[in-house]
């Protein structure tokens, strides 16, 4: 038998917020969690543990995660981080509950990888890279469609539109 993990919102969180940690600024490529202080202090942020051993773990988790939905890795490379992940059954006032038990070290990146693969399959195609090819960011799409392409459309969707207005004027021009 098989449990379906259902992502929550926080998880969902967790996920893009680490997807998002590398973007771009300015034209240039930065790393929110490069250093462990601000690492320890994002993890705290998002409820995880403050941990050398977790700040590690995030940062390869999330340059798989990266890879996995740029079309660029395996989603085999993430298998580590949720091995000997497991869930027990608890009872709460509502009945039964299902509780994430993970190994030491490796919460935030096990969740991540959790939440990423729920996506993927309660959602699929939803969880991808911004179209614009100058910028790091992602987006879960929550529309109705399916059909947002950039990471913000004030940002990302404006200037892509922007571009291609240019280029076509400048055509018709020629």
């Amino acid at each position: 038998m098989s449990l379906a993990v259902r992502v929550t919102t926080t998880d969902e969180t967790l996920l893009l917020d680490l997807l998002n940690s590398t973007p771009v600024r300015d034209g240039r490529a930065e790393d929110d969690l490069a250093d462990a202080v601000a690492g320890r202090e994002w993890l705290a942020a998002h409820g995880q543990p403050a941990t050398g051993d977790e700040h590690r773990a995030l940062l390869e988790a999330r340059s798989a995660l990266q890879d996995i939905v740029r079309g660029d890795g395996s989603p085999a490379t993430a298998a580590r981080f949720v091995a000997e992940v497991t869930y027990r059954a608890a009872f709460g006032d509502d009945g039964v509950e299902w509780v994430l038990d993970v190994p030491p070290g490796r919460s935030a990146a096990a969740r991540a990888v959790l939440a990423w693969d729920a996506l993927t399959k309660s959602s699929p195609g939803r969880l991808r890279p911004c179209a614009n090819p100058e910028c790091r960011l992602f987006l879960i799409d929550h529309s109705k469609p399916n059909s947002a392409r950039w990471c913000s459309m004030a940002v990302c969707g404006n200037r892509m539109k922007a571009r291609r207005h240019y280029q076509r004027s400048r055509t018709a021009a020629e």
